[in-house]
């Protein structure tokens, strides 16, 4: 197995009658140029014809404060509740696409949906990217990007969920020439 995944909450629905989340760790990035993510789902879930349907979503990057929504959205269904009500989480028109997005979430992608791949138990939805809307507290000031480690992300781990741990290196920091040394 292939763990720790982020456990993400995917928003779903074109209208506020129908907005729905579903936690997702089956998540990831999976191309740069064009910037594609993906999600993957069972076909009985609520959320999977609101998606087929939509063609569209969001996936919401959740937070260590965010722990007991992301887990609640995922064990309930949006066919017998309301999500947004009993997680208390607060949902927002997307920007450039019709299905919500999270308020408190510190990072949410809007992805329109480029392809359905049939895996067996899930299916895949490859999303193109098509806007990203970060909570500008996460914004560094000094580098003007995206502070992740800020955020407090949660992750999910063989059946738990975990924050994320203590700084080691920057991609490349084994390698990086020290300045005022030669190599």
């Amino acid at each position: 197995m292939v763990y720790p995944l982020p456990a993400v909450l995917v928003g779903c629905g074109t209208s506020p009658e129908t907005y729905n989340i579903i936690t997702v760790a089956w998540t990831g990035t999976i191309c740069s140029d064009p910037a594609m993510c993906y999600i993957s789902v069972r076909r009985e879930r609520h959320s999977y014809e609101l998606i087929r349907n939509a063609m569209e979503f969001t996936i919401n990057l959740t937070t260590e404060e965010m722990a007991r929504a992301t887990d609640w959205a995922g064990v309930r269904s949006g066919r017998d509740y309301d999500k947004w009500s009993q997680t208390g989480l607060t949902p927002k028109h997307g920007i450039k696409v019709a299905t919500p997005y999270i308020e408190q979430s510190p990072l949410s992608i809007e992805c329109r949906v480029r392809e359905i791949v049939n895996l067996g138990s899930h299916d895949m939805f490859v999303g193109e990217v098509v806007n990203v809307i970060a909570d500008e507290r996460f914004i560094d000031p000094a580098t003007d990007r995206f502070d992740l480690a800020a955020a407090r992300p949660l992750v999910y781990c063989h059946g738990a969920y975990y924050g994320l741990g203590d700084f080691i290196g920057k991609f490349g920091w084994t390698v990086e020439k020290k300045k005022g040394k030669k190599a």
